[in-house]
């Protein structure tokens, strides 16, 4: 299952970010999926406590948000949101399309949890 190692670049990104920030621990991680992105949100979301296990985001809520699949069509022009097995024009129905977005995997935030007393000295 790839989403395991996956899970574990998350946890190296997001312990980075949270060692910029001097922050003691990660109370929630969001991550947006596109359907063509490979990556499957529920394998994902079970593979992240076994990936996160001893580190700064073990305590962590994993959200998972999907992306819409968005076209742009390469006769006509017109940009639209389409589906997986679908990719279609819907101003002229034309299958000549480039896809904009959906194959994407974007970690979009990261709640961090700074200790008080550290953060008065």
């Amino acid at each position: 299952m790839h989403e395991l190692s996956i899970c574990q670049s998350i946890i190296e990104q997001v312990t980075q970010i949270a060692l910029q920030n001097n922050a003691q621990t990660v109370t929630k991680i969001i991550v947006r999926i596109g359907p063509l992105s490979g990556v499957e949100a529920p394998l994902l979301e079970h593979a992240f406590p076994i990936a996160s296990a001893g580190s700064i985001a073990q305590d962590a809520i994993l959200e998972t948000h999907r992306l819409p699949v968005k076209i742009r069509c390469n006769l006509c022009g017109h940009e639209n949101e389409a589906t997986v097995n679908k990719l279609l024009c819907n101003a002229c129905g034309a299958w000549q399309t480039s896809l904009l977005s959906g194959d994407e995997m974007l970690l979009e935030s990261v709640e961090l949890e700074k200790n008080e007393e550290e953060s008065h000295v």
